[in-house]
Order: C-alpha cells, then sequence, then structure tokens
C-alpha cells in the first residue's frame, strides 16, 4: 500500500480508513459533521416539539396529564421503526440517500400536524414523523464517524451530535415565545417548513459516506475525490485502487451484530440505550408539565424544562474529550452522575432555582452519556454494519423511550408526586451505569 509525501502521486492500494486516520480534522470533515449537526438540529427540535406544547394542547383539547402519555409513546413508536428499518438499509444503498429521505418525512410530518384536530390525529402524525427522525440519527452518526480519524471520533461525533440537544434546547425557548403569541400549532408549522427548506442545501452538500463508496467498488474515482477534499495536498493516480480492509459481511446485517464475540457487547449496548433514552424522554416529555402542575406557568416551564437539553449541549462538548480517552469508564461514571441529578430534580421541585440546576445536570449527564453512547457504538462495529449497530442500538433505546413517558404518564395519573416520580427515573440510569461499567471491563 503506498503512502506519499505531500505533492507525490498516490498509486497503487490505498486502505482508507487508515489514510483517513493520518490526516488531520479539515475543513471538508468540519463541513461534513455541519451538515449532519444541522439534520440534527432539526430532528431535536421536530422529536422534541410535542413535549414543550404538550401542556397547551392538554388546555386546548380539555385532556388530562395522563392522556397524552400515548401521544408521546406514538412518536417514538415511529423512531424505533425508523431505527430499525432504516439503519440496515443504509449500510445496503448508502447513507445519503437515507439521510435526504429521512429528511423529507420528518419535515412532511410535522407540517402536517398543524391540521391536527384531536388525539388520534396526532398520534398517527407523530409516528409518521418518527419514521422520518428515526432514519436521519443513526446515518448522521454513522456517516461523520466515516470520515473522522479514530483519535478524534468520538469528540467529532458528540459535536455533531450536539445539533439534537442544540435544536431541542433552542425549540423550548422558541416554543416559549410561539405559544403564548401564535398557539401551539405555530411550533409545528416551524418545525416543518425547516427542514423542507434545508433539502435543496442538503441534498447538493451532503457527501456519501467514503468507506461506503470504497467497499462498494468501481467507484474509485468518487473515493480519490473525497480523499483529496480530506487532504487537499492529495494527488491519486488514475490506477489507484481504494479499499476497506473489512469484510463485507452478506446477509441479514442484524445477524452480524451477534457474530464474531460481538454478542455480549450488542446485549449490553442495548441496556444502555434502552435505559438512557427511557430517562432521556421520560424527562424531556414531562417536565413541562410536572412544572405546571407545580404551579408554574406554561411559558417558565417549557423555558425551565429545556435546560434539560441546554445541559445535554454542555456535556455533549465537555465530555468528547473524557470519553475519546477512557471510553466506556468514563460513560459509567456520567451515568452515576446522572442517577444523583434526577433524584436532586423531585427534592428541589419547589426551589426554582435550585431545580433549574438540577435540571440542568440531569441533561449534562443523561444527554451527554446518551450521545456518548452514540460515538462509542458507531466506534465498535465495521463499516459493513456500522449504520445496523448504531440503528438498532437505537431501536431497542426507543422501546425504552416509548416506556418512559408511558409509565411516567401512570404515575402521574395516579397522584404520585414530584419526589417519588424522580426517584424512580434514577433507578435507570443506575443500570446504565452498571452495563457501561460490564462494557469497561470487556474494552
Amino acid at each position: 500500500m503506498a503512502v506519499a509525501a505531500t505533492g507525490e502521486v498516490v498509486s497503487g492500494t490505498v486502505d482508507v480508513p487508515a489514510y483517513v486516520d493520518r490526516q488531520a480534522v479539515g475543513a471538508f470533515q468540519i463541513r461534513v459533521l455541519l451538515v449532519c449537526a444541522a439534520v440534527l438540529f432539526i430532528d431535536g427540535f421536530d422529536t422534541q416539539a410535542i413535549g414543550y406544547v404538550a401542556p397547551a394542547v392538554a388546555q386546548e383539547w380539555k385532556l388530562t396529564r395522563g392522556s397524552l402519555g400515548p401521544v408521546f409513546s406514538a412518536g417514538l413508536l415511529g423512531l424505533m421503526i425508523g431505527a430499525l428499518i432504516f439503519g440496515p438499509l443504509a449500510d445496503k444503498i448508502g447513507r445519503r440517500r437515507i439521510i435526504l429521505a429521512s429528511t423529507a418525512v420528518f419535515g412532511i410530518g410535522t407540517l402536517l400536524t398543524v391540521f391536527a384536530t384531536d388525539t388520534t390525529w396526532l398520534i398517527a402524525l407523530r409516528v409518521l414523523t418518527g419514521l422520518g427522525l428515526g432514519g436521519a440519527m443513526p446515518n448522521a452518526v454513522a456517516l461523520t464517524s466515516e470520515f473522522s480519524p479514530h483519535r478524534r471520533r468520538a469528540t467529532l461525533v458528540m459535536m455533531m451530535f450536539a445539533g439534537f440537544s442544540i435544536g431541542a434546547a433552542l425549540g423550548g425557548l422558541l416554543a416559549a415565545a410561539l405559544i403564548p403569541a401564535f398557539g401551539w400549532r405555530s411550533v409545528f408549522l416551524v418545525g416543518g417548513v425547516a427542514p423542507l427548506l434545508f433539502l435543496p442545501f442538503l441534498f447538493k452538500a451532503l457527501p456519501e459516506s467514503i468507506r461506503f463508496l470504497a467497499m462498494s467498488g468501481g467507484r474509485d474515482r468518487e473515493v480519490a475525490g473525497l480523499l483529496q477534499r480530506i487532504a487537499p495536498e492529495a494527488n491519486f493516480a488514475d490506477n489507484a485502487k481504494f479499499v476497506v480492509p473489512e469484510p463485507k459481511l452478506p446477509g441479514l446485517p442484524v445477524a452480524h451484530l451477534f457474530a464474531e464475540g460481538r454478542a455480549p457487547v450488542t446485549v449490553l449496548l442495548w441496556i444502555v440505550f434502552f435505559m438512557s433514552l427511557l430517562d432521556l424522554y421520560l424527562l424531556s416529555n414531562w417536565l413541562p408539565t410536572v412544572l405546571n402542575d407545580l404551579g408554574v406557568s406554561v411559558s417558565a416551564a417549557v423555558a425551565i424544562g429545556a435546560m434539560l437539553q441546554v445541559g445535554g449541549v454542555v456535556g455533549t462538548f465537555t465530555l468528547g474529550n473524557f470519553i475519546d480517552r477512557f471510553s466506556f469508564r468514563a460513560l459509567s461514571l456520567t451515568y452515576l452522575a446522572a442517577a444523583v441529578a434526577i433524584a436532586a430534580i423531585g427534592v428541589t421541585s419547589h426551589a426554582i432555582g435550585l431545580v433549574t440546576i438540577a435540571i440542568f445536570a440531569s441533561g449534562f449527564c443523561v444527554v451527554g452519556g446518551q450521545i456518548a453512547s452514540n460515538a462509542l457504538t458507531a466506534t465498535f462495529y465495521p463499516t459493513a454494519i456500522r449504520s445496523t449497530g448504531v440503528g438498532w442500538a437505537l431501536g431497542i433505546g426507543r422501546i425504552g423511550s416509548i416506556v418512559g413517558p408511558l409509565v411516567g404518564g401512570v404515575m402521574l395519573a395516579r397522584g404520585m408526586g414530584a419526589q417519588p416520580l424522580f426517584a424512580a427515573a434514577a433507578v435507570p440510569a443506575l443500570v446504565a451505569a452498571a452495563a457501561a461499567f460490564m462494557l469497561a471491563r470487556r474494552d
């Protein structure tokens, strides 16, 4: 395999992952990161929108708090199905096509939600929206990972995924301003129009995965063009061949998640994702409603609840280097801290300043931990099943994200107060910490 000095023509066989790993992080990789982050920014806004508008919907439609649980879980059901289907499909036809199609689907689904008149329609439209949201996320993770050098991969994937948390957090702040002035439907109008307007730019700016192209065969010129954008000084001969020294893994991609000794890690990752997303969606969907029930105004409840995602943004940027250095050991400590912070929400729920800090800390650990889990999962699986691995981990996690809001709804419907509610919510974070600790022992 040829390695060239600056300006020298590279010929022969080029190991694409090794070549990328030798490069510094440059402008092109940052551009890919930002484009994928923009997709997840809109994804985050649209995913969390239902939680922010829930108090206003309940007031307008005269609904009980607990009856909104199925509405919350409907979107998460769509997210689960989207992740389970579109992750493996992307490993067959490419990340780019799935990201484009998914963005169109969740834009249309969110826009149509403006016209919902009852919970039946709202549930159906949240499932449709979730299909697109679930397809975009694992492929944005995989695509960013495959353009990143190994030594910085977790950090770059986490930085990209911060787009989701920023979108969710700003969505809360925007919803707090839009709902009093224009009603809750305005939130879905903004959330639907934005991805549809973004699609033409995305079509032009989003590249296909360089590893997917190299493994597809017969696309050497495309791979050479992308490598030259990563390393502008590179010059590849016409006869250069680009390879990814990994097997193609024929057959069902999902079966390979359990082959060649990957089964224990796959199961432990699924436990982490299930417990983490159970907590994340219980908190993000019910925090505004619980705060409103405690006497906080709808706008203030939404703004305070958004601190969960603000904490997540800070946690994402803070934890990146920590995760790159210490991997699953750092993840275990993060979820252990999350359990303490979540329990503290219930203890401090009647003191606005303290509960805001507790919610911020919970977001720092839960959202930061979840994004770190995405990055570590993308690093673990080989190219041929990377989208499948991330997609199925997220898909299994979505079962937890469906259970979380339903459990929260049942507990609230039975009159459970804030302190026992959040004490119970701390338990899944402890389980995630234990699973991450077991992963660290295998790492």
